[in-house]
């Protein structure tokens, strides 16, 4: 009993002359894991910023913080007679299989299989969750990687959303990876922990086989909170090893690829989630070029995925944009399916235009 008192007080710090509230066990937790400045400096971040509709994060302007969203989107939606349809769509999970050819693999890692599950939602979308579940009981693959939004909404509690992870997590093969998203507080890190998911807070890890290796790397949200940090990550792979980048958005490309990662694994854009026919996008939330808003692509030497994420976002609808996972496989270039999409020389020269001009 005592103990269960313990992680009930409540600890308020002050922090940048502001004070937040969060539970002893949970501050404790966050301390040890991630160190007193990074803690303490993520939780001012959250405090100042959470709920902000506009400034701060790469875009300007935050609809998913702007209470009066889910009202405006169902209703338009139930006038034009969509909404009961688009419901139905966000319910049914596909799974795509995809294939990376990559020139610097280690040959020992030739033919890794990578589970990419983004953009969960999870307790705003149990339709999908369910069928989440039934369909990953099915696969084998040798590891899970989850690129963030855990969460519904982007503030207030986030129990129900670690109670479905709990349920999802159960069929969920090990080892199993993630990064946080401009949804989900540095708060459910413990959480997440204490379900057996290694979150990779601006980290990495180094996976062997035999004498070879390879080096997954994980950045805190880029997006909204700006938390992250690519230096330091590239700064724990050796020159020239293989290295993987797990980012919740794929809007850090170009100081990925600057910081010689190979490949870039992200999601947050939902592929547009309600899209024109033909899956045209009418927002992506994000600062980028469209081709890079869903499914492969490649920027100079490096491989990048955008995921169009398992869940939705603000209302739980989907129109042209199934909700997916992915199944990747990883080859050696020279033994298997050729060699990564990259821009010709147009492409890339506008690349620096259209990042820059496109907020989608």
């Amino acid at each position: 009993m005592a103990a269960r008192v313990r992680s009930e007080i409540i600890v308020r710090h002050s922090l940048g002359g502001g004070r937040i509230s969060l539970s002893q066990d949970v501050y404790t937790a966050l301390v040890r894991r991630l160190g007193r400045r990074y803690a303490e400096q993520r939780l001012r971040i959250e405090q100042d910023h959470e709920a902000q509709v506009f400034g701060q994060g790469i875009n300007f302007f935050h609809f998913e913080n702007w209470y009066s969203s889910p009202w405006l989107i169902r209703n338009t939606l139930r006038l034009a007679g969509l909404y009961r349809r688009g419901l139905e769509n966000a319910k049914r999970v596909e799974l795509l299989k995809h294939e990376f050819a990559l020139a610097r693999l280690p040959k020992a890692f030739d033919g890794l299989t990578i589970l990419h599950i983004s953009d969960m939602h999870v307790d705003m979308n149990p339709g999908a969750m369910q069928s989440l579940m039934e369909l990953v009981a099915t696969l084998d693959y040798d590891i899970c990687v989850l690129t963030g939004d855990y969460r519904g909404k982007t503030t207030g509690p986030f129990e129900a959303t670690l109670d479905g992870l709990a349920r999802i997590r159960r069929y969920l093969d090990d080892p199993v990876y993630a990064v946080l998203g401009n949804h989900d507080t540095i708060r459910m890190v413990p959480g997440l922990e204490d379900l057996g998911i290694r979150v990779l807070v601006n980290e990495c890890e180094t996976l062997s086989r035999g004498d070879q290796e390879l080096h997954l790397a994980g950045i805190d949200d880029a997006h909204y909170f700006r938390a992250e940090n690519i230096e330091k990550v590239a700064g724990e792979i050796p020159t020239g090893a293989f290295s993987v980048l797990l980012s919740h958005t794929p809007e850090i490309y170009r100081q990925a690829a600057s910081a010689d990662f190979d490949l870039l694994l992200a999601g947050h854009t939902h592929g547009g989630q309600i899209c024109l026919p033909g899956s045209i996008p009418i927002t992506l939330d994000s600062v980028l070029p469209r081709r890079m808003g869903s499914g492969a692509w490649g920027y100079g030497s490096m491989a990048g995925y955008t995921s169009a994420g398992v869940g939705s976002s603000i209302v739980p609808v989907r129109f042209n944009c199934p909700p997916t996972i992915t199944l990747h496989t990883l080859h050696c270039r020279s033994q298997s399916v050729g060699p990564v999409a990259q821009p010709d020389g147009e492409e890339h020269a506008r690349e620096h235009d259209l990042a820059g001009a496109e907020q989608n």
